[in-house]
């Protein structure tokens, strides 16, 4: 045997050794990448699904650099997983574009105008960040084939201010300290110092909650 087939050989034979000796994924630690919600609670009922909810604002920055990463992000979720935006209505402004987005949402343009409505605010600054009026909202989502009467009536609409209690009573109860949050199954408050290891602490809350139910 020539010495290239006995040096393959070796290779194969200590590879699954290799395998075994790599570091195992650190564990979560309570504390320091998420933290238990005291009152937990999912946002919308469970329906088999396990949930991630995205606490976010349109006026905030971070949330507007996070969005094309999240959004990646979401796209590649199995199916057993629910990706819900919930604007956080923290009062004034932020109150505002909640409205302004379930509008949208009721209106079926929510998804489609998500990323442009960052854009507007952030890079190009075409909408105010204070004091937006309905008009302006509406201008922004005639884009997105919906009339200036439609909006209009769909933001003043009961059932969309209801939505905003909803999303409000969520952030009080879930105690998100801010924008963007993540919260896994209204269990979890994911936490972590930088972008990248929110995602991957929220992954590894899905994995925790999918072995769960499968106990």
């Amino acid at each position: 045997m020539t010495l290239m087939p006995r040096l393959m050989l070796l290779l194969l034979a200590l590879s699954p050794l290799s395998a075994l000796a790599a570091p195992a994924p650190a564990a979560l630690v309570e504390g320091d990448d998420y933290e238990v919600i005291a009152t937990p609670g999912p946002f919308a009922p469970l329906a088999g699904k396990i949930e991630v909810v995205e606490m976010f604002g349109y006026t905030c920055p971070h949330c507007a650099h996070f969005e094309p990463q999240l959004e990646a992000w979401a796209k590649k979720l199995p199916k057993d997983v629910r990706f819900t935006p919930v604007p956080a209505a923290f009062g004034g402004p932020w109150d505002s574009f909640a409205r302004g987005y379930y509008a949208a949402d009721q209106l079926g343009v929510a998804k489609r105008s998500h990323a442009a409505m960052f854009d507007a605010l952030h890079e190009k600054r075409t909408l105010p960040m204070q004091n937006i009026s309905p008009d302006e909202l509406a201008g922004f989502y005639k884009d997105y084939g919906v009339t200036a009467e439609q909006y209009t009536a769909a933001l003043k609409s009961p059932a969309v201010e209801q939505k905003v209690i909803v999303a409000r009573d969520f952030a009080r109860r879930t105690k998100v300290p801010g924008t963007p949050a993540l919260v896994v199954n209204g269990k979890y408050l994911v936490k972590g110092d930088s972008f990248e290891d929110m995602l991957r602490n929220t992954d590894a809350l899905i994995a925790r909650e999918r072995a769960a139910k499968a106990r």
